[in-house]
């Protein structure tokens, strides 16, 4: 088995659109997910967003595989810190249920982290869901830890 990630291409945007999608709605029923889906995920046209990214140099769209086949997909923006630093914000990192476990989301972060390194940022940042133990236990594995807690409350009419 062959694992690997490179940066999307073109010819690879409408199963990335696809990840997108499934990314997004698995994570909405999550603890927050509902709010995050309709503050920080995605919106449509998924098509024109990705398009976009796939040829801006301040974003960074991989594709994760398994023998050639992609399987997930990560992303990453430059986000401009007060100093003039930067850091690189990931705001997708999806693997399918069924290729999970197997090290493609590994190499989904560390080619987005050789794209930060390259780029000069001085760090990384994502976003976990409460409760999602899956998410947070792996970006801890790779050192990424919590740095803020969003808190929130719904107000009935």
């Amino acid at each position: 088995m062959e694992l690997g990630a490179r940066p999307a291409a073109d010819s690879d945007l409408d199963v990335v659109v696809a990840l997108a999608r499934s990314a997004i709605e698995e994570r909405r029923p999550l603890r927050g997910g509902s709010l995050w889906a309709e503050i920080d995920a995605r919106t449509e046209p998924l098509d024109a967003v990705i398009t976009t990214e796939l040829t801006s140099t301040e974003h960074v769209v991989l594709v994760g595989t398994i023998d050639h086949t992609v399987v997930g997909y990560g992303a990453a923006h430059e986000l401009r810190l007060h100093s003039g630093a930067a850091v690189a914000r990931i705001t997708d990192l999806y693997v399918i249920p069924d290729a999970r476990g197997v090290g493609v989301g590994e190499q989904l972060l560390l080619g987005i982290e050789d794209w930060a390194r390259e780029k000069g940022h001085a760090g990384l940042d994502s976003l976990a869901l409460p409760g999602d133990r899956n998410t947070k236990n792996f970006f801890e594995s790779f050192g990424l830890v919590a740095r803020a807690i969003e808190v929130h409350r719904s107000i009935d009419p």
